[in-house]
């Protein structure tokens, strides 16, 4: 337990997928004394290193936050749900483990927006550094690093016929998403390793733990930044013990996520002045960007059912199949239970005129009815879903406090389909979905369309469904962007503008959403923030 007087050279707020990177690299020379605090406690639980363990963990309060959107305008005034993880390596530790980076023009608009240093050919070599790849070494990928990239595990049959219809829906196949180009369908990597989880806690703490300048300290929530004539000196936390403070010689590192790290900063008071003064908390610097910009990935569903028990959708129904699944996977690391269900993906472009995709299809060997905090519920029969997911919208949303208690979760707002873009992308997301399963290759095995349904034809049809059961896709970013305009948070080197001792380090400062999914983008941004960190700490000796 850290007491008052405790002084580290950097303090991380945060062990989720950037924090365990930082704490990692940031104490492998021995030369810094480093607290990492993590307001969940240890990722000791089973169905965590399970891979098929994640549809438990989607709804346990031990080790997830379980937060909650407001309502959504334009989907019914729903909320959307928002599982986050509340453990040692984060969201790492409970997410869907599929190794997608984006796509390259990503990074290299983050550069065209002012960010030099962000474009592909420059984060590159921070994705090769990260990855123990099994597909070996080559210009993309990288051997030998903390992060064990594995193949799919599992050879299922009706993933098969899935990417085999993909490819005769005219979808070019490709090896490699994260290669030479993103186009096209094949079969997912995952963050696995010998058939379990491999989160960062696993990959960086598990190397970092032992060493003597590093303090891990769990079950501490941060609440409040702490500053010395004007600069960011110390964290206060709560712990079950009772409050704490810890103070920091060289910086405080803020990785929360695109939730908690706006969120600390208004508590600490950066950001927008008016609302900070309409929570009662005092202004340390007027920030306007602290908490806007949050983007996310939006999806619905297709779901159909299938002539034969290819799923994974009797694991839920039937008692004696669960436990089957579950003997060859503790006996023999084998079976159902040892992927994630995950297998195969499509990358396609809507519009044939756009230059990368902005489509990505979710292949999945399971079909639910819903997913929301009271669980994943899958069909009763045997089913597969193919989840059409918009990679660039144009929706943006704000995350604010909702009382200046640091106990409480924040506001989160998406606005999501807002933009008729946004909307006309999800409708031909359901269309290409439908021409997929309409391929020769599934012909055998479907049985009818559950979801939406065959009476939703029209645009207007799909569009009022889309409103109904369309989710965030759980991606969430860009809460403390990037960049050096009247709303950007952090410069290019991650420092908070304006607050010196600052910086914020995870997926809060992408400027712009990327085209995938984010944790191996969020692992990359930690990796290269490790190097600038130390080099600036060199500059300042």
């Amino acid at each position: 337990m850290t007491n008052q007087a405790d002084t580290y050279d950097f303090i991380v707020t945060g062990a989720g997928s950037a924090g365990c990177v930082l704490a990692a690299r940031l104490t492998e020379s021995g030369k810094y004394r480093v607290l990492l605090l993590e307001a969940g406690g240890e990722d000791k639980s089973f169905w965590i290193h399970v891979p098929m363990g994640y549809a438990k963990t989607f709804v346990d309060p031990r080790v997830n936050w379980m937060f909650e959107s407001e309502p959504e305008e334009e989907l019914n005034d729903r909320t959307m749900y928002q599982p986050r993880g509340k453990v040692l390596g984060g969201t790492s530790s409970i997410n869907g483990m599929i190794y997608m980076r984006g796509n390259a023009a990503d990074y290299d608009q983050w550069r065209q927006l002012g960010n030099p240093g962000w474009d592909y050919e420059s984060v590159l070599p921070y994705f090769r550094r990260a990855e123990d790849n099994e597909r070996g070494e080559d210009r993309y990928h990288g051997k030998g690093g903390p992060l064990r990239v594995s193949n799919q595990p599992y050879d299922w049959e009706i993933a098969r016929a899935l990417l085999e219809a993909c490819k005769q829906a005219g979808i070019p196949e490709n090896p490699d998403f994260n290669g030479a180009t993103q186009e096209g369908c094949g079969y997912y990597q995952t963050t696995t390793r010998d058939k379990r989880r491999w989160s960062t806690a696993a990959a960086y703490l598990g190397i970092a733990k032992g060493r003597p300048n590093l303090v891990i300290q769990t079950r501490a929530h941060a609440t409040k930044l702490l500053f010395k004539d004007g600069r960011a000196a110390g964290v206060a936390f709560a712990t079950p013990a009772g409050p704490r403070q810890a103070w920091a010689s060289r910086e405080v590192i803020v990785s929360g996520g695109a939730y908690g790290s706006p969120q600390l900063l208004l508590l600490s008071g950066i950001g927008p002045a008016q609302h900070l003064r309409d929570m009662g908390i005092d202004v340390v610097h007027d920030l306007p960007g602290v908490g806007s910009n949050l983007q996310d990935h939006f999806n619905t569903y297709c779901t159909y059912r299938i002539a034969r028990d290819l799923s994974l959708n009797s694991l839920q129904h039937s008692f004696i199949k669960r436990m089957v699944a579950g003997a060859q996977y503790v006996f023999f690391r084998s079976g159902k239970m040892s992927g994630n269900g995950l297998y195969v993906g499509a990358l396609v472009r809507s519009d044939k005129r756009l230059e990368r995709p902005d489509l990505q299809f979710n292949i999945s060997a399971w079909s639910t009815i819903e997913r929301t905090r009271r669980g994943i519920i899958s069909h009763p029969h045997p089913g597969i879903s193919i989840s059409p997911v918009h990679l660039s919208p144009e929706a943006r949303g704000t995350v604010r406090l909702k009382t200046p208690n640091p106990l409480e979760g924040p506001a989160i707002k998406f606005n999501f389909l807002k933009s008729d873009n946004d909307m006309r992308v999800m409708i031909q997301g359901v269309r290409i979905a439908r021409s997929i399963v309409r391929q020769h290759a599934m012909q055998a095995l479907l049985v009818e369309e559950t979801l939406p349904g065959i009476a939703v034809r029209t645009d207007e049809d799909i569009a009022e469904d889309t409103r109904a059961r369309g989710v965030s896709n759980l991606h969430p970013v860009g809460s403390c962007g990037m960049g050096n305009g009247p709303m950007a948070v952090v410069d290019p080197r991650l420092r908070v503008h304006g607050v010196p001792g600052l910086r914020v380090v995870d997926a809060s400062i992408m400027p712009v959403i990327v085209a995938g999914n984010t944790n191996a983008p969020t692992i990359m941004i930690a990796e290269k923030a490790s190097d600038m960190i130390q080099e600036d700490a060199r500059a300042a000796a």
